[in-house]
């Protein structure tokens, strides 16, 4: 399984769904058509083509505590504050999860694959970090993944996959399924392409962490990124996977305001 992230502006967002290195990442990754936070990526893009001699350009509404440099890591973009779209699915544990029933929590919001080998298990890891650097806040907090594979779609597949990468410590942790036709209208509501060609065959899908706040309003994404090995494993370096994690927590303490 391999993903994809991007930016967000208002209700246009433009994704490739590619399986690219770090170094393709920052190019295809984004193409937003204008506002502040195509500033951003834009200024990050040219740092990494010149070779890091330029800094990349704070975007108006980052959060105080997020650095530029963390915020150019994350491809961190404010977005207008509006509703984000409800949806009711199941959890790992059987147990419906509704959206509007989590009013009064702050929602991390993505989208895995239970059968990804790629950039899922690292996200699973920040979110894992990220749990932890919150402490006594991530009790308000609530981390959710909707599933994008529509060949394992059972409770039972979101358990294993929950268990297996440590997600299972997270008290408020839901990684929630459905039917197909109500995964579709989530993904399409959220603007998460997904390419699914068969059941051995690899998940590709936009990879993207929403921010939502205890209103129920989005405030903020994030693109996941990663580095693969020239035999195409997926990683990151130590230090980019706890900066990830505090990154992760520091935007969710913000939109809890």
């Amino acid at each position: 399984m391999s993903e994809t992230g991007a930016g967000r502006m208002g209700s246009l967002r433009t994704r490739m769904l590619v399986k690219p290195r770090r170094s393709t990442v920052v190019l295809g990754v984004i193409a937003l058509v204008s506002g502040v936070a195509f500033a951003t990526v834009f200024a990050f893009v040219v740092t990494s083509l010149s070779g890091g001699d330029r800094s990349p350009v704070r975007t108006t509404g980052i959060p105080k505590t997020v650095s530029t440099k963390l915020a150019a890591m994350m491809q961190l973009s404010p977005v207008p504050v509006t509703k984000a779209p409800g949806f009711t699915l199941t959890d790992q544990s059987g147990h419906p999860v509704s959206l509007a029933g989590l009013h009064g929590k702050t929602v991390i919001l993505t989208f895995m694959d239970s059968h990804c080998t790629d950039i899922c298990p690292l996200v699973s890891r920040e979110f894992v970090n990220a749990y932890k650097d919150l402490g006594g806040a991530a009790r308000n907090v609530v981390f959710i993944a909707v599933n994008v594979n529509p060949y394992h779609r059972t409770p039972a597949d979101m358990a294993t996959y929950s268990s297996a990468e440590g997600l299972s410590s997270i008290p408020s942790w839901h990684f929630v399924t459905g039917s197909v036709p109500s995964m579709h209208t989530v993904w399409n509501d959220y603007q998460i392409q997904v390419r699914a060609p068969g059941k051995n065959a690899d998940v590709i899908h936009t990879s993207l962490i929403y921010f939502i706040d205890p209103q129920g309003k989005e405030r903020y994404v994030a693109a996941p990124m990663v580095d693969h090995t020239k035999k195409g494993a997926a990683y990151l370096p130590p230090g980019e996977l706890a900066a990830w994690g505090r990154g992760i927590a520091l935007v969710t303490r913000a939109a809890s305001h």
